[in-house]
Parts: C-alpha cells; structure tokens; sequence
C-alpha cells in the first residue's frame, strides 16, 4: 500500500452489482470483506431469459469465491451497523476503518431470486418453468419494465400464449420519449402482448404467483381477467433492515439511505451507501449501481492514500434498455444532443442477446461459454 502505512479494512454489506464491483476495485489496495447471505451473485438481469429457458439459467449464478484475491467473502447476513464496523447474524462483529452499503433491494420472483442458495434458487426456476410451459394464458401484473421484459422473453419462446400485461397507470414508461413508447407499443403489439393500461386489479389472483392454477380476477372497473398462471412485476422493496436502530443514519419513508454527491452516507466521511439503497433520484437499475461503485471505490482509495476523495456522482437522466426477448426491444440512452431513442438492433447487440453475462464472468474471473439464446 502507499506510503508504507497499515492496510485498512473496507466491510462491504451486500454482493449485489454495487456490492461486488466496489469490492473488486478495493481488493488490491485495502483488506475488503464482502458480506452476503447468498452464497453466489445472481445477476438479476438475466433471471427472466432463466424462467423461460432453463437450460441457460446456471449462466445467472457466479461463486463469490472467485471475485477476490487477497479479500475475504463471509456468507452471513448482517443485522445491524455502528460508525466503527457490522454486526452479523451469528453475533461477531467485524471492526471497519470503512463501510460500503450496498445491500440493495428485494423484488418478486422471478426478477429476483427468493432464497440464498444458488442450488435451490436454480430448481425454483426450473420448476416456474414447467409450470410456464403448460399455462396457456398468462397475467403480468404491471407494466414496468420487468413486466414488459417479461412478457418479451415468454413470447420469445411461446409465441401462441395469451399474454396479459395490466397496469394502474395510464401511460406506459412515464418519463420517457414519446418515440421510446411508440416504438415499445408497436413491438408489443407486434409480438401479440395484450397491454391493459389504466386497470387495477380489485385484488391479487387466488393463487400463488408462477403457479398453475386456473382463476378469474376482477379488474376495480369490473372486468373478469382469466388466465392460468399470473407474476408480481412490482413491489420493490430495500434491504437496509440492519440500520433500523439509526445509530448510522435515518431511512425515507422507502427505506432509503441519503447521501451526499460524493456517495458518503449524510454525516460520515467514511461511510458510503451506492445502489438501490440509496436516496438518490434516479431509477433503480443494476447499471447505475456499477456507476456509483466506481465512484465510491475511487473516493476510498484516495482516502486510503491520504489524498482528498474528489469523485462526485449525478443522478442519471431516464435511461433504460428493454429487450424484448433477445431479437427485440427498444432503449432510450443519454448524448450529448439530448436523449436519443435505440431501435431493436442495437439493444439485442448491447442487451438482449446475452444479458451482459460475459461481463459478469470477466468480473468475477470466470471462463465459460454462456451462449446467446
């Protein structure tokens, strides 16, 4: 290390995108711990080409084991934080110089896995599959965009099932350019997705969601849906319930952590929070968390080095890329000029052929042929 001095130690909570980039980026230089109760990153953003073709699904799933050389991977959970280091579940606690925050947020099966090991998290899939595969008419609730995805990726590879997006909202992708929606609902439209904005459920389908189960649910207009097999594509919620006694900082009423623009959570210096945790006005989405980690690790090396952290981080503009299974879609990206709107092409070169996969084995120093669907 610089200067000769002690190495300090770096305790990240959380080895989600944020999560693992920032550990990755602090390994040589700082003693890191990367703390997860998942015993392997899921890359989330692949899970819905997993629901529907299973035999891709292991392509999602990378051993912690490998993101580290020098630092150390503690499968356990965290329960609660002080300004000097984390306390895990077990009752050890870990002393820190600094802390990096990124333990992200929950959302429904099959966007995000619903248990920590990546065995069972792989049979879930599996058995969501089968259950897919034999529903003739499906029901998406809501219209954003892991719905929308969704219901690309179920077209894709079934395009005769009935498939039924319905959301609260009147307008689809609200914030966007009117270009980026058209285009959206004409592909939609295109592939036979059947999209029911401005309708609210009156109440959940009387069955478990990814099971088939045949029902009927009315609609708050009075409209009787029928479908075999329905998804929650809402519901986002933080995982930050390690800072409920606020020795560290207070939540939003969302559970979100502030911070400054240098990504220190307000009233430490030494403390960062990056990710979906964050107060931060901008969507919640995998792509800016690996933003706001490059920004953090960069801000504790300089500190580390005894030089003043200079990085600054601004909220993104509305962006996104949407496949639409992995020959379609549409993206709306940030230029110089204004936002431009990205045809399917370019977002199944980008995006949708292999879901960023390969990068996320050259992150976690994985050799292996993830395929494209």
């Amino acid at each position: 290390m610089a200067n000769g001095t002690a190495r300090r130690t770096v305790v990240v909570i959380g080895g989600g995108y944020g999560g693992s980039a920032v550990a990755k980026a602090l390994d040589e230089e700082t003693d890191v711990v990367l703390i997860d109760p998942k015993d392997a990153f899921v890359h989330a953003a692949g899970s819905l080409r997993a629901l529907v073709r299973p035999d891709w699904a292991e392509n999602i799933f990378f051993p912690y084991d490998t993101l580290l050389k020098r630092g150390t991977f503690r499968r356990e959970r965290a329960v609660a934080v002080d300004p000097g280091g984390v306390t895990l579940a077990s009752g050890e606690r870990i002393a820190a110089d600094y802390l990096v925050l990124a333990s992200g947020s929950d959302y429904p099966f099959p966007a995000k896995a619903d248990t920590d090991l990546s065995g069972d998290a792989l049979a879930r899939i599996r058995e969501a599959h089968a259950e897919l595969a034999a529903a003739g008419r499906v029901l998406i609730a809501g219209a954003g965009p892991v719905g929308l995805e969704l219901s690309g990726e179920i077209k894709a590879v079934w395009p005769g099932k009935h498939v039924i997006v319905t959301d609260p909202a009147d307008e689809l992708m609200p914030g966007f350019l009117p270009e980026f929606r058209e285009e959206l609902l004409r592909q939609l439209d295109g592939i036979g997705v059947e999209l029911r904005l401005g309708t609210a459920l009156a109440g959940e389908p009387p069955a478990e969601p990814g099971r088939l189960k045949p029902f009927t649910v009315t609609t708050t207009g009075g409209d009787a849906i029928e479908a075999d097999l329905w998804f929650r594509c809402y519901g986002m919620r933080s995982n930050g319930g390690y800072l409920a006694d606020g020795r560290v900082t207070a939540r939003d009423a969302q559970g979100r952590v502030p911070v400054t623009e240098r990504l220190n959570v307000v009233g430490h210096d030494h403390i960062y929070a990056l990710g979906d945790l964050t107060g931060l006005a901008e969507a919640k989405m995998a792509g800016y968390a690996m933003k706001h980690a490059e920004v953090v690790a960069g801000n504790v090396l300089a500190q580390v080095r005894g030089e003043v952290p200079t990085g600054t981080y601004r909220p993104s503009p509305p962006s996104a890329l949407l496949p639409l299974g992995p020959g379609g879609g549409v993206g709306q990206v940030p230029t110089p000029d204004g936002p431009a709107v990205l045809p399917a092409e370019q977002v199944s070169a980008y995006k949708g052929k292999d879901l960023f996969t390969g990068r996320f084995a050259e992150l976690f120093g994985i050799t292996r042929d993830e395929g494209t669907a």
